[in-house]
C-alpha cells in the first residue's frame, strides 16, 4: 500500500505524519521510542495491523521529531514539545477530535495531551506504557476516569 507522506511544522520543527484507512472516527496513533513511517508498511505484520485498523478508522500516524521522517537532530524534545506535534498532526489532518493510541513510549505522550486537550480527545487507548518514569515528580492536575478496562479511558459527561 502507498500512502502519502505529509509534513506539518511544529515550532521549528516538520514533522511527518500519514492518514490512510477508512471514513470513521479518527484514530492518532502515537508511536514508540523508534518509528519510520514509510518502512512500517514493508513489514507484512506491520502493514497487516495498520491495515485493521484503518479497516475501522481514519488511522493518521506520525513519526516523533528526531525519529523517522520527520527533523532529526532535535535534541532530547520535553513533553510539551511532543504534546503540540500532536496537536499540529491532528490540525493538519483537519480532525477536530481522536481516539489516541499510544503505544510505549508514545503512552505519556497520549496522556498528557488527553488531559491537556480534553475536548480534542474521543477516548484513550494504552499498550505496552507507563503513566510515568520511576522518580518523576507529579503535579496536581487535570483528573481522567478510567474504565473498568486497564488500557481504556473516556472523556466524563458534562
Amino acid at each position: 500500500m502507498v500512502v502519502e507522506t505529509r509534513y506539518v511544522t511544529s515550532g521549528d520543527v516538520f514533522v511527518a505524519y500519514q492518514i490512510s484507512g477508512q471514513d470513521g472516527p479518527d484514530l492518532l496513533m502515537t508511536p514508540g521510542f523508534v518509528s519510520h513511517l514509510e518502512q512500517a508498511w514493508e513489514n507484512p505484520n506491520i502493514a497487516r495491523f495498520l491495515n485493521d485498523l484503518g479497516s475501522f478508522s481514519r488511522l493518521i500516524r506520525f513519526d516523533k521529531r528526531g525519529t523517522g521522517l520527520s527533523d532529526r537532530g532535535v535534541g532530547v524534545p520535553h513533553l510539551d514539545e511532543r504534546i503540540d506535534d500532536i496537536r499540529a498532526v491532528l490540525d493538519a489532518a483537519g480532525s477536530k477530535r481522536a481516539y489516541l493510541f499510544g503505544v510505549s513510549e508514545g503512552g505519556p505522550m497520549s496522556i498528557l495531551f488527553t488531559a491537556t486537550y480534553p475536548g480534542r480527545v474521543a477516548g484513550l487507548i494504552l499498550f505496552g506504557t507507563y503513566a510515568r518514569t520511576v522518580g518523576a515528580s507529579v503535579k496536581d492536575g487535570p483528573s481522567l476516569r478510567v474504565s473498568p478496562s486497564p488500557c481504556a479511558y473516556s472523556q466524563p459527561s458534562e
